[in-house]
């Protein structure tokens, strides 16, 4: 074997390695980004979600400083608990239930304009908020970054609760007041219906 042709086995050889890594990191860019992507869109993709990520803002702006911003904090870090469990596949029953639930007790307080102490009412956010997270757990497609993924689902139910506390301002205005309780009821309701959906 000649030493020119073992230079052009070994560049070959380099070569193919280069080629082979590239495709490697190129299907792992795209799983991560994947990830992120479906995680970003896997809050809005369910109305119940909608409903009661939108409803702690609702309420936060109802409630005014600090609630404001306490409620649409404290969520999204209990609920990446919650979805740390659902990676985990550690079972909490009634998941479905918890969340119609979220919505119907957030909307109800918004509704009634009901005004328990902070650390009431961010307690009973965080609780719902192990619901929503487990769920967004359990259904991590196979081979995306659960990180990013979690990342994304945080971002969304981050900018959901943003929408709720934009809705939320117009309680300054005496009309608005009055169009955040019917707002409230209407949570309520669609909680009532996903909840019928959940029993049946």
């Amino acid at each position: 074997m000649t030493p020119r042709f073992r230079l052009r086995s070994a560049q070959a050889l380099a070569l193919l390695a280069l080629c082979w890594a590239q495709a490697a990191l190129a299907h792992v860019q795209q799983a991560q980004a994947a990830g992120l992507l479906t995680g970003l869109l896997h809050p809005v993709s369910g109305l119940d979600h909608v409903l009661a990520m939108v409803a702690v803002g609702l309420w936060g702006a109802q409630l005014g400083l600090p609630a404001i911003w306490v409620l649409p904090i404290a969520f999204p870090l209990v609920m990446a608990l919650g979805g740390m469990l659902g990676f985990l596949g550690l079972p909490i029953p009634g998941i479905e239930v918890g969340i119609a639930a979220s919505a119907i007790v957030l909307g109800t307080a918004v509704a009634f304009e009901l005004r328990p102490p902070l650390v009431i009412s961010a307690l009973v956010v965080g609780c719902f908020a192990i619901f929503h997270g487990h769920a967004h757990g359990t259904e991590l497609p196979p081979g995306q970054s659960a990180l990013l993924y979690s990342l994304g689902f945080v971002i969304a139910t981050g900018g959901l609760h943003a929408l709720g506390i934009g809705i939320g301002t117009v309680h300054r205005r005496p009309w608005g007041r009055q169009l955040l309780r019917a707002a409230g009821a209407a949570v309520a309701a669609g909680g009532a219906f996903f909840m019928i959906r959940a029993l049946a």
